[in-house]
């Protein structure tokens, strides 16, 4: 599996051959679950049921979803056969919940293991019960796609349609109140925070979402409707409501939001620096009359 190693650049990505190098975040995840499972004997079943048992990520994933998502219409042990299917037969799957997992480890200070990731943070759950839902759909089984969209809102908080598309290398981050809609697609290696929607305009059929460029990152809260772009390595600031195509490697901020600068050359997703150009703010306003108002500031620079 190609494993993405966290750097300021993408292009740090390096390619492991599984055979020689074996699966060393799953390695990592049983590790983890040993050592814990020592620590807090109380969770020792838990821990063994969830990881140890299993004799790959897979399948320890797919035991994890579906006791998190399983009700009476969708019982455990069905969701574990289909989950399973899925991910042991589909090769993009495996790679992605790697490289989601290391997105989530890499970018998320509270993240400190990808065991944490794996059996507790609702982002990642979220994600791959998605992406099972998105090959459902793909496979023509749209009906239990649906069903299963149904459940991950209803556990999780967050309504990913299966048909979106997703990249690979996500982080979703938190993902209380996150909404992407049916023909919207996120590149890879992008960082959504919670409470981002991605949705369309009004009753417009067809391709109406909008587009997320590769190593972008989207603040709590925003708002991203239509079918419009979001560059590569652009940044939509938390709060804002972005109406029209914000270009690569710039930032987006306000209501409706404008382009108020650009970000560095490292992709704001993995530097995850939402004050990235606080210090350029901060340079402008100094250089106002003190006797401007905030209002008057903002309304002239934008």
């Amino acid at each position: 599996f190609p494993i993405y190693v966290m750097g300021s650049s993408r292009a740090r990505a390096v390619l492991l051959d599984p055979s020689a190098a074996g699966d060393p975040i799953w390695e990592a995840v049983k590790a983890e679950a040993r050592s814990e499972a020592e620590k807090e004997p109380i969770l020792s079943s838990f821990l063994y049921a969830s990881v140890l048992s299993h004799d790959c990520l897979e399948r320890a994933l797919s035991f994890v979803l579906a006791n998190r998502l399983e009700d009476p219409t969708l019982l455990a042990t069905q969701l574990i056969d289909i989950f399973n299917d899925v991910m042991m037969n589909d090769v993009d799957i495996r790679r992605s919940i790697r490289l989601d997992a290391q997105a989530f480890k890499g970018r998320d200070p509270s993240c400190a293991q990808y065991s944490w990731a794996l059996l507790y943070l609702k982002g990642y759950h979220s994600l791959q019960s998605y992406r099972i839902a998105h090959v459902l759909w793909n496979q023509g089984r749209k009906v239990l796609a649906l069903a299963l969209q149904s459940r991950i809102s209803e556990v999780f908080a967050v309504d990913i349609h299966p048909a979106a598309k997703i990249g690979e290398g996500i982080l979703l981050d938190h993902g209380t109140g996150l909404v992407i809609g049916e023909t919207a697609v996120v590149g890879n290696w992008v960082s959504l925070m919670q409470g981002v929607t991605l949705g369309g305009t009004g009753k417009e059929h067809g391709d109406r979402h909008p587009k997320i460029g590769q190593g972008a990152l989207l603040g709590a809260g925003a708002t991203i409707l239509g079918n419009i772009t979001v560059g590569e390595g652009a940044m939509i600031a938390a709060g804002s409501l972005v109406l029209k195509h914000v270009p690569p490697h710039s930032m987006a901020v306000g209501n409706p939001a404008k382009v108020v600068g650009y970000t560095e050359k490292e992709d704001p997703s993995l530097t995850m620096k939402h004050d990235a150009r606080r210090d350029y703010f901060e340079h402008v306003a100094g250089s106002f009359p003190d006797s401007r108002s905030n209002g008057e500031f903002y309304r002239y620079y934008l």
